[in-house]
């Protein structure tokens, strides 16, 4: 029994010590281990976030509202717009839409894959699969519409297509024009107009 005991007395006592080394010898394992994982991988990532953030500065869902001098609103609305590299004054945007109230009561909406806005020169231009649509049965489609900010003027430099009240048409230009004094506006078509007339029905001409 003694001896028992005493067998019992000395195997607790190395315990003591094997334990509390052994201990130790895991958590050393667990910082040499810890050393080889580098946590300034992750710094890079952040820093080229924050530099491509602070190079892109810009908005999304931005929108543009003015009045013209003829009383005529303009509104532009964009998905994302940013100020241009060279020029902070000059506002690139992606897929846009414009709307023009004019004081004669017609609308005309205009939606294109990008534009720029000039805010000190008060013009835009509105670039790629650009879509006229006017309340009075304009939808025209073209490449390209520069427009005024401060007075109803729109002109497509380039070839315009579509369809409206007299029927299909395609010009080398359409100009967009409004009369201050009247609130009248005109949409013109010159250089090369070629119309296909489609009779209107006589149920809507008895009208």
């Amino acid at each position: 029994m003694a001896a028992t005991d005493n067998f019992y007395s000395r195997l607790v006592a190395w315990m003591k010590i094997i334990l509390p080394l052994t201990a130790l010898g895991i958590l050393s394992t667990l910082f040499l281990i810890s050393r080889h994982i580098d946590p300034t991988k992750s710094i890079p990532i952040a820093e080229i976030d924050l530099e491509q953030r602070a190079q892109e500065q810009g908005a999304t869902n931005a929108a543009f509202a003015g009045v013209t001098r003829g009383g005529d609103e303009v509104k532009i609305a964009a998905d994302t717009a940013r100020p241009a590299p060279d020029d902070p004054r000059l506002i690139n945007a992606e897929d846009v839409t414009a709307e023009m109230h004019l004081v004669s009561g017609s609308v005309v909406t205009v939606t294109s894959d990008r534009g720029d806005v000039h805010q000190s020169d008060l013009n835009a231009s509105l670039i790629g699969n650009v879509n006229v649509d006017t309340s009075t049965g304009y939808k025209m489609t073209t490449e390209r519409l520069d427009a005024r900010l401060d007075v109803l003027y729109a002109e497509t430099p380039g070839q315009v297509s579509g369809k409206g009240p007299p029927g299909d048409l395609t010009a080398g230009r359409m100009v967009l024009t409004g009369d201050e004094e009247t609130g009248e506006a005109h949409l013109v078509f010159t250089d090369g107009v070629k119309l296909i007339y489609t009779p209107q029905p006589a149920e809507d001409i008895e009208q």
